[in-house]
């Protein structure tokens, strides 16, 4: 059986992945909201609890990917994502919707890293971190396409159809991947280091050892720190804060879940088009011309969340949503380009792990504390501080930025 390409296979998986994340998420944030009812606080403590689960379970299942197999690795984590929505959307409630997140966070960990490992492996670094570029826009087209789902679905039913689809859909995409997915240039460990935890501890070590040895690494990890610090606030409380603070239009009747999707719809639009103008004029092998990006990115964010908190106009807030939704949908393949100069391919996964435990630790810190100020004093001021927490991060890039360019020239007289 011809087997579609490693490269062919990447693309589908982020398309098909996308869509599925899409749908889901078009709803979730509603129906954690209105559903199941949930207060600001609650709402933050539920991401909370995905980020706890990411910290404690990234870099040890990006070891088990190092050591065993990508690609059972990537079929064992997008099996678990299909159980948490599952779960969540049949069961609106506090504790369900904290179980569903343990669920997701665990399973998310599993291809995290492994997804970006596996394609490195099978064609090659330096083509990989284009693909990363390309497979954002068809991330972004299939999320576009899970959004236009999510306004059928919210229509024939309630809000967590959309979630309990994209479960179904999930396990799907899985049965897909086990027939056609390859794995040709990893070497896995041999069999008598299978048997014990040595192995996995020797793997997390080197990869420990090369941040430590690389300046820029650490800086890297720095902002993804700063990241998360952020992002939980935001992600968190937008919808609440457009819910309480405005009026908002109808939308094919009482389908809230069809406003959300055409405005996230839209954003995908002006993301794809931010995606593809990013693709052209980047060279992702030139790590300096990545962090100047990732300069005017952070500002724009830090900026555009602030206002958003603080505007008084239903269609400003939404026009600095798509501001922020683009921008912010360009970060993830600028930071894996950036973070995968490089590497060795035994702690490739691990070292990658290490930049979504960054952020998971980042959200810890950060999002209680927004939740807590959400619910005792206003939803709009908890944003603007959460906004603000990106401040520090254009420090780390600079440095980020300073030592790159120093290894590069080091390499080059080498």
């Amino acid at each position: 059986m011809n087997r579609p390409s490693p490269r062919t296979i990447y693309l589908i998986l982020t398309f098909a992945s996308s869509a599925l994340y899409s749908a889901a998420f078009v709803a979730m944030s509603l129906f954690e909201a209105t559903t199941a009812g949930l207060d600001p606080l609650q709402l933050v403590l539920v991401g909370t609890t995905l980020e706890l689960t990411v910290l404690f379970c990234e870099v040890p299942t990006g070891v088990v990917a190092d050591v065993y197999s990508r690609r059972i690795s990537i079929l064992i984590g997008h099996s678990v994502v299909a159980l948490s929505f599952l779960v969540e959307g049949l069961f609106p409630s506090f504790a369900t919707i904290l179980l569903a997140q343990v669920l997701y966070g665990l399973g998310y960990t599993f291809t995290s890293g492994a997804t970006q490992a596996w394609l490195s492996d099978e064609i090659g670094e330096q083509r990989a971190n284009q693909t990363f570029l390309t497979a954002n826009r068809f991330s972004l087209g299939g999320a576009l396409l899970g959004m236009l789902a999510a306004i059928a679905l919210g229509g024939l039913g309630t809000t967590a159809t959309p979630i309990l689809v994209s479960g179904a859909g999930r396990l799907v995409l899985v049965l897909f991947l086990a027939v056609l997915m390859t794995e040709t240039g990893f070497r896995p460990a041999k069999p008598e280091d299978r048997n014990t935890f040595q192995h996995m501890a020797d793997t997390f070590r080197k990869g420990l050892q090369t941040v430590r040895r690389r300046p820029a690494l650490v800086a890297i990890l720095g902002v993804a720190l700063f990241y998360g610090m952020y992002s939980e606030g935001f992600d968190r409380l937008w919808v609440k804060n457009l819910i309480e603070r405005f009026s908002l239009p109808a939308v094919f009747g009482d389908n809230d879940v069809a406003f959300f999707g055409l405005l996230r719809a839209v954003s995908m639009l002006g993301s794809l088009a931010a995606t593809r103008l990013v693709e052209k004029r980047l060279d992702p092998s030139r790590p300096r011309s990545i962090g100047r990006l990732m300069t005017a990115i952070t500002i724009g964010v830090m900026v555009s969340i602030i206002a958003f908190a603080l505007s008084p106009w239903l269609g400003l807030s939404l026009g600095l949503y798509l501001v922020i939704a683009a921008l912010r949908n360009l970060t993830e393949p600028l930071m894996e380009a950036w973070m995968n100069q490089r590497l060795d391919p035994d702690v490739r996964a691990t070292v990658l792990s290490m930049t979504g435990q960054a952020d998971a630790v980042g959200q810890i810190a950060g999002g209680p504390s927004i939740g807590v100020l959400a619910r005792a004093v206003s939803v709009p001021l908890a944003m603007s501080i959460s906004g603000s927490l990106l401040a520090p991060a254009l420090g780390f890039i600079r440095q980020a930025n300073a030592h790159l360019h120093a290894e590069r020239s080091a390499s080059a007289q080498d």
